[in-house]
C-alpha cells in the first residue's frame, strides 16, 4: 500500500473539499506520466506486443488535455497494472508505474506511486550491485522534471510517504 491511510487534503481537489487546484492536479498527472514513460522501455522490451502501459500514460496526458474522462484514464491505469501481473523485476515495476500514472486522474496521490515504481524499475534493471545508485539517479531525474508549481508539494509528499514507498526517495 503506497497511499496514506489518511488522505492529505493537498491531494484532494477543491471541489471535493481539499485544496488541490485543477491545474496542479493536471501537473501532477503530467509529471507522473513522464516518470512512468522514462522507464517504459523496460516493460516494452519484455512485452513489445502489449500496449496497455503505454496506453495508460497516453490516457493520463489525454485526460489533462480534456480528451478523455477521468474514468477512462483510471481504467487504462488498471489495464496497465494487469499487464504487470505475471512479470517480475524491472518490467513489472515499469508497468505498475504506468498504471499509477493513469490513476492520477482519479486520485492525485497516485503521482508518487508512478514515481516510486519507476525508481524500483530502474533499480531492478541495473547491473548487480548498482541498483541503489541507479535508483538515486532516477529519483534525481524525476525531481529535475518537477514543474515549479508543484515542486514543494511533491517533495514534501516524498518525505512524508518515503517509508511506505520502499524508501526510494532517499536521493
Amino acid at each position: 500500500m503506497i497511499l496514506p491511510t489518511v488522505r492529505d487534503p493537498r491531494f484532494v481537489t477543491i471541489r471535493r473539499g481539499g485544496t488541490l487546484t485543477d491545474s496542479d492536479h493536471q501537473l501532477l498527472a503530467l509529471w507522473a506520466a513522464s516518470c512512468a514513460e522514462h522507464v517504459l522501455n523496460l516493460f516494452e522490451s519484455a512485452r513489445p506486443e502489449d500496449t496497455r502501459p503505454r496506453e495508460a500514460i497516453e490516457h493520463a496526458r489525454a485526460w489533462v488535455r480534456g480528451e478523455v474522462e477521468m474514468m477512462q484514464a483510471r481504467a487504462a491505469g488498471g489495464h496497465a497494472m494487469g499487464a504487470a501481473r505475471d512479470l517480475r523485476g524491472a518490467a513489472r515495476h515499469a508497468a505498475y508505474a504506468a498504471g499509477q500514472a493513469g490513476a492520477v486522474a482519479h486520485v492525485a496521490a497516485h503521482e508518487l506511486g508512478a514515481a516510486a515504481y519507476a525508481i524500483k524499475a530502474a533499480r531492478a534493471a541495473a547491473p548487480k550491485g548498482e541498483g541503489e545508485a541507479a535508483g538515486r539517479r532516477e529519483c534525481r531525474w524525476q525531481r529535475d522534471q518537477l514543474p515549479e508549481a508543484i515542486r514543494e508539494l511533491v517533495l514534501d509528499d516524498q518525505r512524508l510517504r518515503n517509508d511506505i514507498c520502499w524508501s526510494v526517495f532517499d536521493c
